[in-house]
């Protein structure tokens, strides 16, 4: 018999993916699902990164990369950061991965030990959480709520570190509620984890894609933060599995030589696919698609308040609305079920998204067209009366 290690226990499976197979089963029947569940924007990749990754292919371009990455993508990337953010990185401190998911497991795993903690807030984005609990750190993760934008605020921080406490994170915007950390506060959490010695990581994977102020990224701030990007939602390349670390140069050395023994590097075509990202016309195409997005959010956000889900505080960037259903049920994760057989409509349960009042929260992705977000508002609608 297979024994399987202890540490699986402690690692949670994403219950969408089950809430996900039920419906591909409905619609294998001939129901009709309206898909507001996984985090993948509908649109495909832009044509320019499919061209640089064709031309790749052609030109026999497909042989193993540096395990940090190809040298003209984390040139490129510290190009973007110039251009976008008016930050000066130098490419030697970006470390290009399989998706964001490998970068925050590079990162992890140059700074966890058994006895060293992550502070997070719940909710939050499942996989954070596991890594910890993959690498044997303990998580201390915060409750939060509308109050402070569900985000982790300075007072919350101060409040809840200890001494165990070596590794803040933060997600700004956030999966799942959308919200964004301000300038001013993300600078003053960033002042009191440098004077504690600790490490702040910041996954800024939704950066782009923001909808009234865009905010400065985290290394605007100091060099000693790790931040987490990737090719995958705002750039819109799900599939292609590319994501970038930024990391204090000190690291480097590190992170390098963990990457080379646990993934040896990216996907060599999806580095020359995301060459292309930072063009000014796949930009043009980006920010159609960002402004597309944002109409969703202003579709859906007061649709799902009218019809009764509680929405106090408006996200401003990623593509979720994280909405409390109190009102209707306190078991999310059986009413998704329902409202996935009786109304046709998937949503995620809150959760997947840590401990934090989870029976009460929903979580929906405007990731589908605006077409199909007012079909599935109106099957709500009839289902709810």
């Amino acid at each position: 018999m297979v024994k399987p290690a202890k540490r699986l226990k402690y690692i949670q499976p994403f219950r969408v993916m089950e809430l996900l197979a039920q419906a591909r089963e409905l619609e294998a029947q001939g129901r009709d699902i309206v898909h507001m569940e996984i985090g993948e924007p509908d649109f495909p990749t832009p044509q320019p990164v499919l061209d640089s990754a064709i031309a790749a292919i052609k030109q026999g371009d497909v042989h193993y990369t540096p395990a940090v990455g190809l040298a003209q993508l984390r040139e490129s990337i510290a190009a973007f950061y110039q251009q976008r953010y008016q930050v000066s990185v130098k490419p030697e401190r970006i470390v290009v991965t399989p998706g964001a998911s490998g970068a925050l497991l590079l990162t992890l795993g140059a700074l966890l030990d058994p006895d060293r903690a992550v502070m997070m807030a719940d909710p939050g984005y499942p996989c954070n959480r596991n890594y910890v609990r993959f690498l044997g750190g303990e998580v201390q993760a915060v409750d939060v709520d509308a109050s402070t934008g569900f985000q982790l605020s300075l007072a919350l921080i101060q409040q809840h570190w200890t001494d165990k406490t070596t590794t803040l994170m933060l997600a700004s915007p956030s999966n799942p509620t959308g919200t964004v950390i301000a300038d001013d506060e993300l600078l003053k959490i960033a002042g009191f984890v440098k004077e504690q010695n600790a490490s702040l990581i910041v996954d800024e994977i939704y950066h782009g894609l923001t909808y009234e102020d865009h905010p400065a990224t985290a290394l605007s701030i100091h060099d000693d933060i790790f931040v987490i990007n990737s090719f995958s939602k705002y750039f819109g390349m799900t599939g292609w599995r590319i994501g970038w670390l930024v990391a204090p140069e000190e690291s480097i050395p590190d992170l390098d030589k963990l990457a080379q023994n646990l993934f040896l590097a990216a996907p060599t075509t999806a580095q020359y696919a995301a060459l292309a990202a930072f063009d000014p016309d796949n930009l043009e195409i980006l920010e159609q698609r960002r402004l597309e997005f944002k109409k969703r959010r202003d579709f859906l956000l007061p649709a799902l308040r009218e019809l009764g889900f509680e929405l106090p505080v408006t996200p401003q960037g990623a593509f979720y609305l994280y909405a409390g259903c109190e009102k209707f049920t306190d078991d999310s994760y059986a009413f998704a079920q329902t409202l996935l057989k009786d109304a046709g409509v998937a949503v995620t349960p809150g959760k997947d998204f840590g401990d934090n009042q989870p029976g009460k929260y929903l979580r929906f992705a405007y990731t589908t067209s605006l077409e199909r977000l007012e079909e599935g508002m109106s099957r709500l609608q009839q289902f709810l009366k």
